[in-house]
């Protein structure tokens, strides 16, 4: 039995650390609400601790999944943060879908005090999660993925190592900017066929057999119809992670025109009041 620590207990950290626990890992875990951490101990056993030093003091691998390039550093650096209580030898790994300045600069934090350190965010959304079915990017040395792999396994069906830190992040803003077209596209394809008398069942059930068929149009189709946007990945995160697809394409020079042009939709969507809808919402836009 292994010893980690897990920090964020939101939608995805939550389930995450739960497969770490019941895979035989001794698991203590931090969240900022600590009545959130209490619960999650209650439900699978370990233990919770009051800072993220606290929870990370004599694990093998601290595992955390914030919210954005701050929370990462309010977990990690400083007096209370998980580095303060790591003992070299160990491995840090990085969940959050964050930027690569930050993985970069949480590399050489780690590093500092003998801590590998791996920058691994995930794509499945929270269905992928609760299922142990994540995909994750990975980014930093062979090394340090070796050490974090067994854990990182618990949860996943698919990891891969990408390069050096900051990799992991550039590879999920791959992933978000391929989403962000496809979710467009699938919005339009189905607002053309409502509009044009056809039965959506049907026309979606045969073009998924074909080239158009993607993850998006199999889970949120019928839904997308429907006109339900309750099932997963929140417009204010999308939102976010665009955000930071826009200003990695700023500081290196490649052109995001789709992208850019969906973040405004998805704006659009937010100012109608769906900050909080998943991200299929962006078909609401063609129906008014």
């Amino acid at each position: 039995m292994s010893t980690a620590a897990f920090l964020g207990l939101g939608v995805m950290g939550g389930p995450m650390a739960r497969h770490l626990a019941a895979s035989g890992h001794s698991v203590t875990v931090y969240n900022r609400t600590p009545a959130k951490a209490d619960a999650w101990v209650a439900a699978n056993g370990g233990r919770s601790a009051a800072t993220p030093r606290d929870a990370a003091a004599g694990a093998e691998a601290v595992l955390l999944c914030v919210g954005n390039d701050d929370d990462v550093r309010s977990v990690v650096l400083g007096p209370d943060g998980a580095l303060a209580g790591m003992t070299p030898g160990t491995v840090l790994v990085d969940h959050t879908t964050a930027s690569a300045h930050v993985a970069r600069e949480i590399e050489i934090a780690a590093a500092a005090v003998g801590v590998s350190f791996v920058d691994a965010p995930v794509s499945g959304g929270q269905a992928g999660a609760e299922n142990g079915v994540l995909t994750v990017m990975c980014g930093g040395t062979p090394e340090a993925f070796a050490l974090a792999e067994p854990f990182i396994t618990t949860y996943s069906r698919a990891r891969r190592l990408l390069g050096p830190a900051g990799s992991g992040q550039l590879a999920k803003m791959v992933n978000q900017i391929c989403i962000a077209g496809m979710v467009q596209g699938l919005s339009e394809g189905i607002a053309f066929a409502q509009c044009a008398g056809l039965d959506v069942e049907s026309v979606i059930d045969v073009i998924s057999k074909g080239a158009a068929g993607s993850w998006q149009m199999e889970n949120r189709s019928a839904t997308m119809a429907r006109g339900e946007f309750e099932f997963g990945f929140a417009v204010e995160w999308m939102r976010k992670d665009l955000g930071i697809c826009l200003d990695q394409a700023r500081s290196t020079g490649a052109r995001l025109p789709v992208t850019a042009l969906v973040d405004q939709f998805y704006a659009a969507v937010e100012a109608r009041g769906g900050t909080r809808w998943d991200t299929s919402s962006l078909i609401a836009l063609l129906r008014d």
